[in-house]
Formats: structure tokens, sequence, C-alpha cells
């Protein structure tokens, strides 16, 4: 599932600035329900990494059965942390 697809079938834009609080909260909550009833690894997989950037998550343990899911999951949030922490260095004078 492609980013861009994953944007528009939840929030009905791919453009996440232009979500009311309330789409946001509507498109994460339809999202967790999907992400429940999903048996595709590789759809799951990219919506638990967009539920994580948006700060909704399932953790891990119940999110990901089998530990190389949860090993990758790890390796996405670290990737994500750096690549945050680099914007953020680079925002400093």
């Amino acid at each position: 599932m492609e980013f861009d697809d994953q944007m528009r079938r939840f929030f009905g834009t791919d453009d996440l600035g232009a979500v009311s609080p309330e789409g946001l909260a509507s498109g994460i909550e339809r999202m967790r329900v999907e992400f429940g009833l999903e048996t595709d690894k590789g759809r799951r997989f990219a919506m638990w990494s967009l539920l994580y950037m948006l700060g909704s998550a399932p953790n891990l343990d119940v999110a990901f059965k089998d530990p190389q899911d949860g090993d990758a999951a790890r390796t996405f949030m670290d990737l994500l942390d750096q690549a945050n922490a680099g914007e953020a260095d680079d925002r400093t004078p």
C-alpha cells in the first residue's frame, strides 16, 4: 500500500494540513479498526507506520506477533527519530 493511497483512503487527501482535527481523528480511528482486521503483513506494517507518525500506533507487542516484524518496526522508529533529530539540528542557528 502506497503512502499517498493510505492518506487518500483514510483522510480523503494526501495533504494532512488540509484535514480538520475531526477528520484526522476519524481517519485515525478508521485506520486503527482496519489495522486490527488486516491480515497482510505488508499492509499492516504500512498502516502501523503511518499510525506511528501520527502518534496513534498500537504498542509493538500488541501490533506484531512475529518478532521479526517487531524488530522491523523498532528499526523504523529509530530511523524516523534520527531523521527528526537531524531536522531539529538543521534549524538550530
